[in-house]
């Protein structure tokens, strides 16, 4: 796969998460949304990621490893976080990814899939497009008969025919990396937020001739970004089903996976049993043969093999094998 570059775009405030920090350090499933923004791209296979910040800088740059920072001082909209990356990719060629250090849901299969489909068409931008049931209030991906993007129209300049489209656009692109650079001078803050948009580079490349591509996601909810603590439960509930269903894939019983939460960075081993009510957390290994609940609260714990559990809470211990403990139990440090 040719050497792909990303931009996670991580420097907003979120005031809707009503919150004193950052909106993209709030954590899902044990990890702040930027860093599964960051793990998402890794396990598309790149490794060259700058993460855009802004509000709390420090904050977020304290969660981050092995990714390279560029700081919006201002906000002056998404086309203007992008540009700040410029220094660091003016001498690059090959493809850049832009997504959302507010959007955890994307799996890394998907960002893969989208560098091959953007390579294979030789376009200058592909949009990441999803199709909605009810696409209101978003901006529709107008095609011509080829299937070649011809637009966006954002829902409050649609016509009647165009508000019967059901694709949208997501806001995350893949794009040729000197043909975004050149166009994103061309821009304007004409807009009520005397901003300068990412998408607005969209209609300049098709009206500089340049091929623009859709890219239609299998699953629309990967695109859900989060701007509030309802949405963040709901995306909490979805990475829920993902994780408990990999663990039940690699041979690990839960008899609920709706009463059972799951962080990431767990080991879980064979024909080890969950029982409901449990809660799992990053750090934390289960050997093989275990019964783990009902009403578990494991933190950064080690679990031998064959190891029985219940209405327990275990935080930075050992449980060795053949160990008996109580129901009702703390065990800590």
């Amino acid at each position: 796969m040719v050497q792909a570059a990303a931009i996670i775009l991580a420097a907003g405030q979120g005031s809707r998460m009503k919150s004193k920090k950052a909106k993209v350090l709030h954590k899902v499933a044990g990890l702040e949304m930027v860093n599964h923004a960051v793990r998402s791209v890794r396990l598309a296979g790149i490794d060259r990621i700058i993460v855009v910040i802004g509000f709390q800088g420090d904050k977020v740059r304290a969660v981050l490893d092995g990714v390279s920072l560029a700081e919006q001082k201002e906000q002056l909209g998404t086309g203007h976080a992008v540009d700040q990356c410029r220094h660091l990719l003016g001498d690059f060629t090959g493809p850049v990814l832009v997504t959302y250090g507010d959007t955890p849901l994307f799996r890394g299969e998907t960002f893969r899939k989208l560098l091959e489909h953007h390579s294979q068409s030789k376009a200058a931008a592909t949009i990441v497009t999803a199709i909605f049931d009810d696409p209101t209030g978003y901006g529709r991906v107008v095609r011509d008969g080829q299937g070649h993007v011809l637009g966006v129209v954002e829902h409050k300049d649609a016509n009647g025919q165009e508000l019967q489209i059901k694709e949208i656009n997501t806001g995350t692109y893949c794009f040729d990396s000197q043909l975004l650079f050149h166009y994103l001078t061309q821009i304007t803050p004409e807009n009520a937020q005397a901003e300068y948009y990412l998408p607005d580079v969209i209609p300049l490349m098709i009206k500089g001739g340049h091929t623009v591509e859709g890219f239609v996601l299998d699953d629309a909810a990967e695109s859900m970004g989060i701007n509030d603590r309802i949405q963040l439960a709901e995306a909490e509930a979805i990475l829920r089903d993902r994780i408990c269903a990999y663990w039940q894939s690699q041979g690990v019983t839960i008899m609920d996976p709706k009463s059972t939460w799951i962080e990431w960075d767990c080991e879980i081993g064979q024909d080890t049993t969950i029982y409901p009510g449990c809660m799992i957390q990053k750090g934390t290994k289960i050997g093989q043969d275990c019964i783990i609940g009902p009403n578990c609260h494991l933190i950064e714990a080690e679990i031998a093999d064959g190891v029985a559990l219940e209405n327990i809470v275990v935080s930075g211990r050992v449980v060795g094998k053949g160990e008996q403990i109580a129901p009702f139990s703390l065990m800590t440090k």
